[in-house]
C-alpha cells in the first residue's frame, strides 16, 4: 500500500476539522444545553440537520443500518430541543429549572 502525500494531508486536515468540530459540540452541550443557555439552541438544531443530511448520504452509499441510527438520533434530539419545556428554558430566559 502506498500513501501519497496529498492523501495524508487531506486525512490530517479532515481529522483536525472533526476534532475541533467535536470539541465545539462538547462545549455547546456542556456550557449551553446543560445550563439552558439561549445561544445553544441554534448550534444544536444546525448540527442535527447536518446529521440528517449525512444519514441521507450514508443511506445512498449502502450503509442503511448506520443511516437509520443517525437519522433516529437526530430526530430524537430535535424533538427534545423543540419540546415546550426545552423551548421555555432555552428561549424564555428562565434558568430556574433544568432541561436535561
Amino acid at each position: 500500500m502506498t500513501i501519497h502525500s496529498s492523501r495524508l494531508v487531506l486525512g490530517l486536515t479532515t481529522s483536525g476539522f472533526f476534532i475541533l468540530y467535536g470539541a465545539g459540540l462538547g462545549f455547546v452541550a456542556v456550557r449551553g444545553l446543560w445550563k439552558a443557555r439561549r445561544w445553544s439552541r441554534g448550534p444544536t438544531v444546525f448540527t442535527q440537520l447536518i446529521q440528517l443530511l449525512i444519514a441521507y448520504s450514508v443511506w445512498n452509499g449502502g450503509g442503511q443500518a448506520i443511516a437509520v441510527v443517525l437519522a433516529v438520533l437526530a430526530v430524537v434530539i430535535l424533538v427534545c430541543v423543540f419540546q415546550k419545556a426545552s423551548t421555555d428554558a432555552l428561549i424564555g430566559g428562565s434558568n430556574d429549572h433544568p432541561v436535561l
